[in-house]
């Protein structure tokens, strides 16, 4: 795979703060990076734009925005208040894009979440315009649908897209919650350019924690270099985040960790 395209997601090496991380991007040659938002705000807003530019590393994306649904309208509009903040810092930062984690039902069926999804994101519209950042529709594995999205393939992720049909609206192509849809050809081909960004792990049957269990590139069953070649036939031209979030990984030598990613980054052929 192409390294000039390569982009460290945060949360793969998550105890390293921002600092280190842009510190480890030096160090293995990785071009670009993609904050998350408590990192960012440890470190500082401004403080983060100038060691970012300092470093010469671009930004991919900032992780992340969402959870729309709410048991009330305050809390509603509080999550939408919460992500202009985020867009804002995107700005800020100079990352084009911000990961959308659409959110559970949090009480309400799940037409009612994906109605309070698709008005959060039309709230959000015109700030994103206004920021020139892109709001990235990430689907997640329907494992996850209780806890962090209703939006489960990249076909329903597209649906939203469309309705908008805006430029400032995408999607997120991740590997690790879209691999097992046997029409996902089909829709990366249909997403084409709105896909705002493209995540790489593995899969291995998650145990404990379902978030934070994927696996190394290259240790699951995922069919990534297909995948790879799909995404870069329909257009997509941004940077490839490395996003492993594993637990047990976290809790051992993340220069190692980096190391082996970077190295099966390379070895993938698209």
């Amino acid at each position: 795979m192409d390294r000039t395209r390569l982009a460290l997601n945060q949360y793969t090496v998550k105890p390293w703060s921002l600092r280190e991380a842009i510190d480890g991007c030096i160090r293995h040659g990785i071009p670009s990076i993609a904050p998350w938002r408590d990192k960012l705000a440890a470190h500082g807003i401004a403080a983060a734009a100038r060691d970012l530019r300092a470093a010469g590393l671009r930004v991919s994306s900032l992780c992340r925005g969402g959870f729309f649904p709410a048991p009330s309208a305050g809390e509603r509009q509080a999550r939408i208040d919460d992500n202009r903040r985020a867009l804002d810092e995107a700005a800020a930062i100079g990352a084009p894009v911000l990961v959308l984690v659409p959110g559970p039902a949090e009480g309400a069926s799940l037409a009612g979440a994906r109605a309070m999804i698709a008005d959060g994101i039309a709230a959000l519209l015109p700030h994103a315009q206004a920021c020139n950042v892109r709001l990235a529709i990430e689907p997640l594995h329907p494992m996850m649908i209780a806890e962090r999205s209703v939006i489960t393939s990249l076909g329903e992720a597209n649906d939203l897209c469309a309705s908008f049909a805006s430029p400032h609206v995408g999607v997120i192509a991740d590997v690790y919650h879209i691999f097992w849809d046997y029409r996902v050809e089909a829709e990366i081909a249909r997403a084409g350019t709105t896909i705002a960004g493209f995540h790489l792990s593995d899969w291995r049957t998650p145990s404990g924690d379902l978030t934070s269990n994927r696996a190394m590139i290259g240790d699951g069953c995922i069919e990534i270099a297909g995948l790879a070649r799909a995404v870069l036939a329909a257009g997509f031209t941004g940077d490839i985040e490395i996003e492993i979030l594993n637990a047990a990984l976290w809790a051992g030598d993340q220069e190692l960790t980096l190391r082996t990613a970077v190295e099966r980054y390379t070895a993938l052929s698209a």
